[in-house]
């Protein structure tokens, strides 16, 4: 890395250290020196966030998809609302059930709504906005119903303009050079921090301490974005590419987020690095050879169980890396490191880590399901139905199982899940990923359908309670839900992919645990 001078191509912005087409490189690298617009921005973020304050607004919903949505999910989880500040919800799903629990989670009247993305036409946060948009105007004035409702979005966008037209309170316009999932230190990730309290300078200032830390007059053995980032890429093409991240309590979310980061950008061209988050802790035996553990370790912190399985993984000869975070704020410079550390990775891995060729096609054929039930009203059958024992005694060493669960999360559900994983894990010796849909098409869909062809895949759907109509379609939240885990089964089967669908009937909770019992 020295010898090719890849940190300092980067901070170059030279495109060729990953592809000689400059095509969404050059105009994606805007996250290199966001920091500094940003932090220009401290103040005007700090009025706004006490207008919404004075505004006694009690809850904020962020209605956003992926790189929108992840970061700050992580952040509400990680800093909570400070005393006074309204509580953030993150709703990124279409699933009538979802929809339902924050509806009744709120008083419209006392909501700001905070409508997030970066192209505008995203179909789940429009479908979201033209719903709560609608419970708002019939709750207050309908002249006033725009001071509930702000924007982030790039210039140009239908948003910008829906946001003009609709009188929203406020717009913030982020730098158009930014990705969606490199996105979390611009307006995406601090408006919503500003909004619950989070001491944006202090994440700004830790964000800028490893800015410096990754800057080319550093040699790649101590820049520690550089490091990392060569460590997931040669392990993966050393075929240890299942990168099981591990946090403190605290920051557990933290895999949210990276999931996304590292899947998206450099799931493709038949390679890329599979991020397992979340996944239960087992026992050395319980892991094949194909992986790279990764310790986000909080300092005072809960960590005594973690300590002793990472020191006995490590014993028995898998590689672990140990970062250590000082407190929470330390998340800001997670974030600059992981950032640098994919680009870096995806330089070893010969691909462009800020492109996603692959998530378009699932979008196409939900697209088309959609047109199918507008032509003839009925939904196309998905298909792909099948037996999980079936699919996982296909399993070979280095594969790897993506539970994808169309279903409202609930506490219950992602225990029944986490115990799913461990019976995979212990019983078949391959790594577990878990994602919600659609929230996982703009997450992991990108390595499902262009990474390596070691994922098993199986798809969970549920029956909705009740469902939900969307101000304008045909169609409602359910309908989309299912549209979409129709289209993209439609698309993992057209990639190749090992892929079989299972319904789990009235509830998710339940259906899982019969998948369960039958595994044993």
């Amino acid at each position: 890395m020295n010898r090719e001078d890849v940190v300092g191509r980067i901070w170059r912005q030279d495109h060729t250290v990953w592809k000689p087409d400059s095509t969404e490189i050059v105009d994606r690298l805007g996250w290199l020196t966001v920091t500094e617009t940003m932090r220009r921005q401290t103040a005007e973020l700090i009025r706004f966030a006490d207008e919404v304050r004075r505004a006694r607004f009690s809850h904020v919903v962020l209605l956003g998809m992926g790189g929108s949505s992840l970061g700050p999910e992580v952040l509400r989880q990680t800093f909570g609302s400070s005393s006074g500040f309204p509580r953030l919800i993150v709703l990124d799903s279409v699933v009538p059930n979802r929809v339902l629990e924050v509806r009744d989670a709120i008083d419209p009247e006392k909501t700001l709504f905070l409508f997030s993305s970066k192209s505008g036409s995203t179909i789940e946060p429009n479908a979201c906005y033209a719903y709560f948009r609608d419970l708002v105007a019939e709750a207050v004035d309908s002249e006033k119903a725009g001071s509930h409702f702000a924007a982030i979005t790039d210039a140009g966008t239908s948003l910008e303009a829906l946001a003009a037209a609709h009188g929203f309170r406020r717009v913030f316009l982020n730098p158009a050079d930014i990705g969606g999932r490199y996105s979390v230190l611009s307006y995406f990730g601090l408006v919503p921090a500003a909004l619950i309290g989070v001491d944006i300078d202090t994440l700004l200032v830790r964000a800028d301490r490893m800015r410096d830390c990754c800057l080319n007059s550093i040699p790649a053995a101590r820049n520690p974005g550089a490091r990392l980032g060569a460590i997931m890429g040669l392990l993966a093409l050393q075929c240890r590419d299942k990168a099981t991240l591990v946090a403190s309590p605290s920051i557990s979310s933290f895999g949210l987020w990276a999931e996304q980061l590292l899947a998206e950008s450099t799931g493709k061209e038949g390679t890329g690095i599979v991020p397992i988050a979340g996944e239960p802790l087992g026992l050395p035996e319980d892991y094949g050879n194909d992986r790279l553990f990764i310790y986000l370790r909080l300092e005072g912190d809960d960590n005594e169980e973690i300590d002793l399985v990472m020191r006995a993984l490590q014993a028995a000869g898998h590689p672990v890396v140990r970062i250590d975070l000082h407190d929470e704020y330390d998340i800001g410079a997670e974030f600059f490191r992981w950032e640098f550390a994919t680009a870096v990775a995806g330089h070893i891995l010969k691909v462009n880590p800020f492109d996603q060729p692959d998530v378009q096609s699932a979008k196409d054929m939900t697209d088309a399901v959609l047109d199918g039930f507008q032509r003839t009203g009925s939904l196309q059958q998905i298909g792909g139905s099948g037996s999980l024992r079936g699919l996982l005694e296909q399993a070979k060493p280095g594969d790897y199982l993506a539970v994808l669960v169309y279903a409202a999360q609930t506490p219950g559900v992602d225990k029944a899940l986490e115990t799913l994983r461990r019976e995979v894990m212990q019983r078949y010796g391959i790594a577990t990923t878990v994602g919600y849909g659609p929230r996982y098409l703009h997450s992991t869909g990108q390595l499902h359908k262009g990474g390596p062809i070691s994922g098993l895949f199986l798809q969970l759907t549920a029956d909705h309670s009740r469902e939900i109509d969307i101000l304008g379609q045909s169609f409602g939240f359910g309908l989309l839900a299912d549209a979409q885990a129709a289209g993209d089964m439609q698309a993992l089967r057209s990639a190749g992919r090992r892929a079989v669908r299972a319904h789990l009937g009235d509830s998710a909770e339940d259906g899982i645990n019969r998948l369960i019992d039958e595994l044993r």
